[in-house]
């Protein structure tokens, strides 16, 4: 794990054992199995594998380590319901309060304020940031390989899918972590196409992971991705569902942006030929 990653989960986990303090494990999981008992059970991943559109996971985020502020004042809900508007096909959110200057309360008010399945996006190492999420209505987590050791993957995946009916965006930058995803059990995969160790970005993570995935894989291209024609390549390689965050949140109008990438707007038809 390189040092970016350990600079944040380290501070993730002093919030984590302040939280513990505030709510004990077992209020948090009474009050996450009764929200998971009226909700959908994998919601992201039927959303993520619909056929005859292009999915696109439109994330909100304030800020990054790598880019700064991106959109400080913009409002969960608002983009949310403009993200619906636009054609998304589900949500991420970033909850890391340090580093993305996210927050919990971001992911309450999108569930308030859409129908759309929400993905936690946070550096999730423990049981309790499980319940946690499933508590605050999150429908699918993330869980990043490079952070975790096999056993503490399998148990969390175990833990997300099987007992809570969410789904895990499991997480891959390399053919190593990607294999350690397929010997856990991973269904969703999510190719990150940022370089952990240098921020920098290139499809060709993507492109030359899609080849080595396990059938029955379904295949999430996160970062990086532009326009209609990044979307258009992807698809050629197997993608299924596209995770948008910065190009959406710098967006001017980012309903407008999103109708761009899934192809429902003027300049979709690059995306829209993909379908036909």
């Amino acid at each position: 794990m390189d040092d970016f990653l350990t600079r944040i989960i380290e501070r993730k986990r002093a919030r984590l054992e302040g939280a513990r303090g505030a709510r004990p494990l077992e209020d948090v999981r009474r009050e996450a199995l009764a929200v998971r008992e009226s909700s959908r059970r994998h919601a992201l991943r039927a959303a993520a594998r619909e056929a005859g559109r292009v999915n696109v996971i439109a994330e909100f985020k304030r800020a990054s380590p790598s880019k700064g502020e991106i959109r400080a004042g913009a409002s969960a809900a608002e983009t949310a319901r403009a993200y619906e508007r636009g054609g998304a096909a589900a949500l991420s959110v970033l909850t890391e309060e340090d580093f993305f200057r996210g927050s919990l309360r971001d992911l309450a008010e999108v569930k308030t304020a859409t129908r759309l399945p929400v993905l936690r996006k946070d550096f999730v190492f423990d049981e309790y940031q499980v319940y946690e999420s499933a508590a605050a209505g999150a429908d699918a987590l993330l869980l990043i390989v490079a952070a975790l050791d096999d056993a503490t993957l399998a148990a969390l995946l175990r833990l997300t899918e099987d007992v809570l009916g969410m789904d895990a965006l499991v997480e891959v930058h390399t053919s190593d972590e990607l294999s350690r995803a397929a010997t856990a059990g991973a269904r969703v995969v999510g190719v990150n196409n940022r370089d952990l160790r240098t921020f920098e970005v290139s499809l060709e993570t993507s492109v030359a992971l899609a080849a080595r995935a396990r059938e029955g894989m379904l295949l999430v291209s996160e970062s990086g991705i532009r326009d209609a024609s990044d979307i258009a390549r992807l698809r050629a390689h197997g993608f299924r569902a596209f995770l948008v965050g910065e190009t959406l949140m710098r967006a001017e109008n980012p309903e407008a942006a999103l109708r761009t990438l899934t192809g429902a707007g003027e300049s979709g038809g690059t995306a829209r030929a993909l379908m036909t």
